[in-house]
């Protein structure tokens, strides 16, 4: 069968690669891939930035953002709760093995080690192929209502951390947040924006394209109440005259030079949430003790968070159940780009003016 692969440490060395279709063992679902996300990681790692091949091979198959179909059920499980024909998602991380007790308890996207594995990622082939075989502790099921937006369901689990590690963090006080920005209106940064609309709070999404009925990225902003702010027209420096100071900030930019200095917006006993990645090299000039006195003196917390083990992927379809109520089609619209299977190299160029790129590996008969 095809996947799409890349050979570590060589850059754009993207091709089509044959492997053998697998065979589910105990305990394992056979799963016919449907749709694979086109996510940021995915073009670093064609950059050659990071990306590592399992043991014994020369290659690594690309995709974490998964969705797909059981289409056959392993030795054991035939009075489970799956069934052939089940919608599944399957979590990106896998334990250490190494006497972790966060991955023993699963929460390996806590991990202590770093010795972890990753979906099309770190020593674990990825989803961009035709089937691939899932152990149940990692399998989501996916309700057939959001078949449109199934692959949807990894980045969403991914804010639902993000967010719920903030309002975790401030069980050190009585916090009832009422403002928000998210920088980024990316996927992440628009599914962050949904899940704290959803929450209830005023939310502000900072991004660089200029707002209006042209952008799709302001429109769905302010489609579920959010204010959109373009940073051409209120540059980061004078956004708290704008905005004023907030009770919780998601950083999903990929700017550290946004992350640093959206600082300033923070209010007192704030929290910042950091969840993109910053490749590459940038000099900023930041003064470190008044860095340190602010964050200090305010009781605020700058935390980082990546990944998400299946607790917030079932977190994420809840989400989903009250945003489909409240403003009926909006993740939908977050999906701007769907190619088929044959069209891999156009779908892993970056789409400028769009949001969520789709693979579409198999029409689902």
């Amino acid at each position: 069968m095809k996947a799409v692969a890349i050979l570590p440490g060589q850059k754009d060395s993207v091709h089509l690669q044959e492997i053998a279709k697998p065979q589910p063992k105990a305990g394992e679902l056979l799963v016919q891939v449907l749709e694979t996300g086109v996510c940021g990681t995915d073009l670093e790692i064609i950059d050659a930035i990071y990306g590592t091949a399992p043991a014994g091979e020369n290659f690594l198959v690309l995709g974490h953002e998964s969705f797909g179909k059981v289409v056959e059920l392993g030795r054991g499980l035939e009075n489970s709760d799956w069934s052939v024909g089940d919608y599944v998602v399957s979590t990106v991380r896998r334990p250490c093995h190494a006497n972790d007790p966060n991955c023993e308890s699963g929460h390996s996207d806590m991990c202590r080690t770093g010795q972890y594995t990753e979906r099309g990622i770190k020593e674990m082939h990825g989803y961009m192929t035709e089937y691939y075989t899932e152990s149940v502790d990692f399998a989501v099921k996916v309700p057939p209502a959001f078949r449109s937006i199934g692959v949807l369901l990894e980045p969403t689990a991914v804010v639902e951390k993000a967010v719920y590690q903030a309002f975790k963090i401030q069980e050190r006080l009585e916090w009832q947040p009422r403002r928000a920005i998210v920088f980024g209106a990316g996927p992440i940064g628009l599914l962050a924006t949904f899940l704290l609309r959803d929450r209830g709070l005023e939310v502000y999404t900072i991004a660089l394209s200029p707002g209006g009925p042209q952008n799709i990225k302001a429109t769905l902003a302010e489609r579920c109440g959010a204010t959109y702010i373009s940073t051409q027209q209120i540059p980061l420096d004078d956004l708290k005259q704008t905005v004023g100071e907030v009770d919780l900030i998601v950083e999903a930019s990929g700017s550290g030079e946004v992350a640093f200095k959206g600082l300033d917006n923070l209010a007192i006993n704030g929290v910042m949430v950091l969840t993109s990645v910053t490749g590459g090299h940038n000099n900023l000039s930041i003064d470190p003790n008044m860095l340190n006195m602010q964050i200090m003196m305010g009781n605020q917390v700058v935390v980082g968070s990546v990944n998400a083990n299946r607790r917030y992927f079932e977190m994420g379809a809840e989400s989903w159940q009250r945003i489909e109520k409240k403003w009926p089609g909006l993740l939908a619209a977050v999906i701007t780009r769907k190619l088929p299977f044959e069209a891999f190299k156009e779908a892993l160029i970056k789409d400028r003016t769009g949001i969520k790129t789709v693979l579409q590996i198999t029409n689902e008969e």
